[in-house]
């Protein structure tokens, strides 16, 4: 289990920032809510990242996260008490996030994300865009979107359309928790190491190993990936474009795995399922990342006026009933063509062509 950097630091510390050795660190300290991200948070991280790139003696940028979370995801209750009567709130934190996952995936600096525990939502937005992934035996990735009345953001719909087979497609629209071999196989994560050989592991880096020797050194098999077993039925059920053929095929297909996967399904919005096929569909066809948070962040102005999310939340968050209505509360009921049609273009959070992109450079 990783360690916080030793800073100069009092318990409302949310984001610890240290440089030990050729290593800088950077460790979210929230474990009362799992490390999840509000705004402030975004903003620490967004900071200390360029403070890190800049500073010559660090040569790789490790992330982790306190107690049983690297990062759980965002601050959904705030988007949920603030949504309808302030939406530009929203959709500043939606923004400073987005551009810090770009930020991310520009690093000119090995970045480590060590997903030691819980790693959803926007925990997944901080790591899969890095360059080095890492799951441990106690990993739960997940992007739960779908259950709430959302879909997968923070750049998931980029990183789950490009998985093999499309797995990730099976991810996003069940939104199940998946362990590390499966998140592997995914492509999602890189290497497994062990939870108790971080320390170690980032102690060698700081003495100026290389990333990918220290990792090497410390890996270990991840095992079976149930996903990577039923990776030709997932391709051929999720290629189908529509959710109605999807719930259909696995009907007729009849095997464990395929009624499991429809279990999880019929829980979910349809009104997310509809949006989270679409924006996984269009971002097979983006040519980059920031083409899908673009998506993602005109869809969120979407959700903001539907009524879906302020459900869903209030059934997993607020309420903690976990008994979602849904409307429409039926796949047949939705109008897709005018539900899709709702997905008004915004002013870009990327304005430049993809190649000239400094989403961190901007106000």
């Amino acid at each position: 289990m990783s360690e916080a950097p030793r800073n100069d630091v009092t318990p409302h510390d949310t984001v610890l920032m240290a440089v030990e050795g050729a290593l800088g660190r950077l460790h979210l300290n929230r474990p009362e809510v799992l490390n999840s991200l509000d705004l402030d948070m975004v903003r620490k991280i967004a900071r200390d990242v360029e403070a890190l790139e800049g500073n010559p003696a660090v040569r790789a940028i490790a992330l982790t996260g306190e107690g049983r979370a690297l990062c759980a995801g965002g601050d959904v209750k705030m988007i949920w008490q603030s949504g309808r009567s302030a939406p530009a709130k929203a959709l500043a934190f939606w923004a400073e996030e987005y551009r810090l996952n770009a930020r991310i995936s520009h690093l000119s600096k090995p970045w480590l994300a060590l997903m030691d525990g819980i790693c959803m939502g926007g925990g997944v937005g901080l790591s899969v865009h890095g360059s080095h992934r890492v799951v441990t035996e106690r990993t739960k990735f997940a992007m739960p979107e779908t259950g709430i009345g959302y879909f997968p953001d923070v750049g998931g719909t980029w990183a789950l359309a490009r998985a093999p087979r499309r797995l990730g497609f099976w991810i996003g629209l069940t939104g199940a928790s998946i362990g590390a071999a499966d998140t592997i196989a995914a492509g999602l994560a890189d290497i497994m190491v062990p939870s108790d050989a971080i320390p170690a592991l980032l102690s060698d880096i700081a003495s100026g190993r290389s990333v990918d020797a220290a990792l090497a050194a410390h890996a270990v098999d991840p095992g079976r990936s149930t996903l990577k077993e039923n990776a030709g039925l997932i391709d051929d059920i999720f290629r189908i474009p529509d959710m109605g053929g999807i719930f259909a095929a696995l009907r007729d297909d009849g095997s464990d795995f395929a009624m499991a996967t429809m279990s999880h399904l019929e829980r979910k919005s349809p009104t997310s399922l509809v949006l989270t096929l679409h924006l996984m569909r269009e971002a097979q066809r983006s040519a980059s990342l920031e083409m899908c948070l673009d998506r993602e962040y005109a869809t969120d102005a979407a959700i903001l006026g539907g009524h879906d999310f302020y459900e869903g939340v209030r059934a997993a968050v607020i309420d903690k009933d976990r008994n979602p209505v849904w409307s429409p509360a039926r796949l047949e009921e939705i109008d897709q063509p005018a539900l899709l049609a709702t997905i008004k273009p915004l002013p870009s959070l990327f304005p430049t062509a993809a190649s000239d992109h400094l989403p961190w450079k901007q106000s």
